[in-house]
């Protein structure tokens, strides 16, 4: 975490001298869920979070084309079908849904054509913390599954993604846009073999994001 942080800070001062450099917030809406070879993808759905953080941007060609670093707390995780299936001769059923919140740093790209402005790049997450709100259930049991609700155990901290994206501009400094970020890393393919019955050993983290942005004012 303390890398992103340096690495975040560090690409906002390089150009501090500069007029052009300009600086904002940004926060909105996450619809996450599952990508990758996930045992049974029918088990998981969309779940709604949130992210929010700041940002900065670094012209290259003057009203076309910039470099934009972003740092951010986001929301990821999915939300279990309430159905029942089999694993191990028995039958289980899973309710509610579980949280993964990651500082992100995404390294974007930037093409403005007007008002609408395109963007795309790499991005690197560290997972802080997880909030398991999962109750799972043997058939035939009143009582759930013992489980360690916020366990990072096996999980992994550190993950390398891409996001890509289309947004409007306005003058004021406000920008309403729609992202897409994956990732290449499965985030808990060394978890102990009973996390989510081995459902997530091929697992990766899919988002969706409504963003709203503001850019400060330059001199």
């Amino acid at each position: 975490m303390k890398k992103l942080l340096l690495s975040f800070f560090a690409l906002a001062t390089v150009y501090t001298a500069e007029a052009q450099a300009s600086f904002g917030v940004r926060a909105g809406g996450n619809l996450s869920n599952l990508s990758g070879d996930v045992t049974d993808d029918s088990r998981f759905n969309n779940k709604f979070g949130w992210h929010a953080g700041l940002t900065a941007n670094f012209p290259i060609v003057e009203g076309f084309f910039s470099i934009q670093p972003e740092l951010y707390y986001t929301n990821k995780g999915f939300k279990n079908e309430e159905e029942d299936f089999e694993f191990n001769n028995l039958t289980y059923n899973r309710e509610g849904s579980v949280n993964y919140n990651y500082l992100e740093l995404p390294i974007l790209a930037r093409i403005d054509a007007g008002p609408l402005y395109f963007e795309g790049g790499p991005t690197a997450a560290y997972l802080l913390s997880v909030k398991n709100n999962t109750d799972t259930f043997v058939a035939g049991s009143p009582e759930p599954l013992a489980v360690n609700r916020s366990s990072t155990e096996g999980l992994t901290r550190f993950e390398l993604g891409y996001a890509a994206g289309v947004g409007f501009g306005m003058q004021s400094g406000l920008s309403l846009g729609v992202r897409y970020v994956g990732s290449f890393t499965d985030f808990a393919s060394d978890a102990p073999s009973d996390y989510f019955q081995g459902d997530l050993v091929n697992a990766r983290n899919s988002v969706f994001m409504l963003t709203l942005g503001f850019t400060f004012p330059t001199r």
